[in-house]
């Protein structure tokens, strides 16, 4: 059990920051709520209840690009990769080959997808 002391007091210390940092920002915040405020952020494009009909120099009429979102997913897939990469530079010596070779199967496993990605314009912002 006193191996999971430090453990807990630090969970318990990020608990009270998260819980203390949003009880503070309620008590001493701005609560001076108006229209736009309220309303949905949607990347600076202005939401409309309906599509509008219009020409090419129309925006509302136009679909709103989904790259934005793909390269998002992407950051966190590949962020992800590097939160596995660590714990295993780590224990680098203590895990010998079968570790070496499931990194490495990891690591062409995402080297797949990234390949793919990258064939298909995914990476490209034209």
């Amino acid at each position: 059990m006193n191996n999971e002391i430090p453990t807990l007091v630090l969970g318990a210390i990020a608990a009270a920051f998260a819980v203390g940092t949003i009880l503070m920002a309620a008590l001493i915040g701005p609560k001076r709520a108006n229209r736009a405020k309220l309303e949905a952020y949607e990347c600076g494009i202005e939401p409309t209840p309906h599509a509008v009909a219009g020409g090419p120099g129309n925006a509302a009429g136009q679909r709103f690009p989904v790259k934005y979102y793909l390269t998002a997913m992407l950051f966190i897939i590949f962020d992800i990769e590097i939160v596995f990469l660590y714990p295993w530079a780590v224990h680098f010596d203590a895990l010998g080959v079968f570790g070496l070779v499931a990194m490495a199967l990891f690591v062409v496993n995402v080297s797949v997808a990234y390949a793919y990605e990258w064939r298909r314009g995914g990476l490209s912002w034209d």
